[in-house]
């Protein structure tokens, strides 16, 4: 049985603002108070993990325990079977320090090359950890193609050279309530939710 979520106050362990904006859409309603890790100036832990669920959990306990309050923590990204599922946890990395996934998105097209295979899919494991260590994680997943060149300047990251499946608008033209009707990281929520927030 999951642990439900009794607390007032969350902190989302982000210091993205594009991040920490979209998950406070999605949280509307089931919390009162939300704070980002960037607001409370705790530092951002480095990503160890092999896994989204690995980091997303450490993200969320290095919070939980700085702040002394429950934390929530997403790690996501993009993975390309080509590429043998790069980027994967490396999505951030490869937009480089500040953070141009432009140029990200040109290099995994150039890694791509004249590869006829061009499926991917986004992945979001969302973490709620608490400050005595307890720990509850869910992962979200939606499938689509890499178009070139990259449409539409909405969302973030490689949200521009992303078509989901059975749709002709990338995530970068759609509109954000469109988005979060069908992403990687709604569906990893609808699940976070029905087990951490309702009832």
């Amino acid at each position: 049985m999951a642990r439900r979520l009794q607390e007032r106050r969350l902190v989302v362990a982000s210091h993205n603002p594009g991040k920490v904006a979209e998950m406070r859409d999605l949280l509307g309603g089931h919390v009162a108070e939300i704070v980002s890790a960037g607001d409370l100036g705790l530092p951002e832990p480095e990503e160890t993990g092999t896994s989204f669920a690995e980091n997303a959990a450490l993200k969320a306990r290095a919070a939980a325990k700085g702040a002394g309050l429950p934390a929530l923590a997403d790690d996501s990204g993009l993975v390309v079977p080509a590429l043998g599922g790069a980027p994967g946890i490396y999505s951030a990395r490869w937009a480089g320090e500040g953070r141009d996934f432009g140029r990200a998105m040109e290099r995994v097209q150039r890694e791509l090359g004249t590869s006829a295979d061009r499926r991917a899919w986004f992945v979001c494991a969302l973490a709620l950890a608490w400050p005595d260590g307890h720990c509850e994680i869910v992962e979200g997943r939606v499938d689509g193609v890499l178009v070139w060149p990259p449409r539409g300047t909405r969302g973030f990251g490689y949200d521009p050279m992303f078509l989901p499946a059975g749709r002709d608008q990338t995530f970068g033209e759609m509109a954000p309530e469109e988005k979060h009707a069908i992403s990687h990281r709604a569906d990893a929520f609808r699940k976070l939710t029905a087990a951490c927030f309702e009832g």
